[in-house]
């Protein structure tokens, strides 16, 4: 039988001879999934060794990552912010900015309501609730199929959120928030045609594509938000790294941030933004 060591490495050369970087954080990630140990026990257990049916499992999630496949639709789980996310085709996988977004977030809201629209995998609405009991949290998406797995994802980590279907502000007529989350699509159509193949070959167009401008749902919330705001609401969106002074026009007394590498990445407003 070959040890956890050995088979790592096998695994990081197989990847790395078919261009899958990182190679060895991919192969980490596969035994970790596969024999539940985290990486750091990986290693603590190099000289332990794989039963064949393990093997034949981590064999066939090295397959797929060789055919371009995200590593985490692969093994079918990330960490965000203190929870387990299952993932896989019906929503995007959570990116590292989402979860500067939600440590922002949460810095900055205590009790109320709060709406967490195109939510897709339920990171965020799921992760503030976590943190925030006493919040009232409701995750919306037009896509029944990503609201399927959200629903998974509250239950998996223990959290009671309402969820509702709807485009954007649809399922919310007629109630009105204390805080609204928003990561919307905002990719534009030229830029989609230009993604790497991991992303655009695996994942939800639909969560990606912004419109042509890429700032089509910015525009459309900008119109409507304000009928949807308790006193003192404060609204959070993450946004395209070139979109910052384009949104500014729409929401004038807004506040950008930027992300680790210095792009405009987020937006905070308020209901003197409109």
């Amino acid at each position: 039988m070959k040890t956890i060591g050995e088979v790592i490495k096998l695994s990081t050369d197989y990847l790395a001879e078919r261009k899958v970087e990182p190679s060895r954080r991919t192969a980490e990630a596969i035994l970790s999934s596969v024999l539940q140990l985290k990486k750091m026990e990986l290693y603590l257990h190099f000289d332990k060794p794989i039963v064949e049916s393990e093997l034949t499992l981590i064999r066939q999630m090295l397959k797929r990552c060789a055919k371009g496949e995200p590593v985490d639709y692969v093994t079918g789980e990330v960490e965000f912010y203190g929870c387990k996310i299952k993932v896989d085709s019906r929503v995007l996988i959570p990116r590292p900015e989402t979860e500067i977004l939600v440590d922002m977030i949460s810095k900055q809201i205590s009790s109320g309501v709060l709406w967490d629209l195109c939510t897709g995998s339920g990171c965020i609405g799921i992760s503030l609730k976590k943190a925030h009991p006493e919040l009232s949290v409701t995750l919306s998406d037009l896509s029944k199929d990503a609201l399927e797995l959200a629903k998974e994802n509250a239950q998996k980590n223990g959290v009671e959120v309402d969820i509702v279907q709807g485009d954007l502000l649809g399922p919310f007529s007629g109630r009105k928030a204390d805080f609204i989350v928003c990561n919307p699509p905002y990719i534009t159509e030229a830029e989609y045609s230009q993604l790497d193949p991991s992303v655009r070959d695996f994942e939800p167009k639909l969560a990606l594509v912004g419109g042509v401008n890429g700032i089509e749902y910015y525009q459309r919330l900008a119109r409507e938000l304000p009928a949807r705001l308790n006193p003192s609401a404060k609204i959070f969106f993450e946004i395209g790294s070139g979109q910052g002074a384009a949104l500014k026009s729409l929401f004038p007394n807004s506040q950008l941030l930027k992300d680790w590498s210095g792009h405009d990445r987020f937006m905070i407003c308020d209901s003197s933004s409109f």
